[in-house]
């Protein structure tokens, strides 16, 4: 089982939202893409800067061309790389681990990813949680 997650962040800091696909197998640069696909009709056509970590699967040959079919409606800012610590994502991973999945024993993928999807549900449902992750890594308004 893999999860992709954006943390987004409206313009004037008023409001964050959390997106969340979970798969049974890995992630590669085709899903990634399919997930990106899933934000543009959510955003609908609305301006999208994305901040995004160093995985392969971002870095990817088919991934730079498709990124550079979507300049109408999406930037894309690289962070360092080694720099978990500017992720605001990596914030939302930890929170959940130390909560929900902490010291879990799944007897099967469903029950794991119950528990992920009950601890997303309430960092997604928290005013604070996400604009507290984008404050630690130092990407505040």
């Amino acid at each position: 089982m893999s999860a992709a997650a954006v943390v987004a962040y409206r313009w004037d800091g008023k409001r964050s939202q959390l997106f969340l696909q979970v798969k049974a197998d890995s992630y590669n640069t085709d899903s990634l893409i399919g997930f990106l696909d899933d934000l543009r009709r959510h955003f609908r056509g609305r301006k999208v800067i994305l901040v995004w970590d160093g995985l392969p699967a971002h870095r990817s040959r088919a991934m730079t061309e498709y990124l550079g079919s979507q300049t109408r409606w999406l930037t894309v800012e690289r962070l360092p790389g080694y720099a978990p610590e500017l992720n605001p994502v990596e914030y939302v991973w930890g929170n959940v681990k130390g909560q929900e999945l902490a010291n879990l024993c799944a007897d099967h993928l469903g029950h794991a990813a119950a528990a992920l999807l009950t601890g997303m549900t309430r960092v997604r449902q928290s005013r604070q949680l996400c604009f507290a992750f984008l404050r630690n890594a130092g990407l505040s308004f």
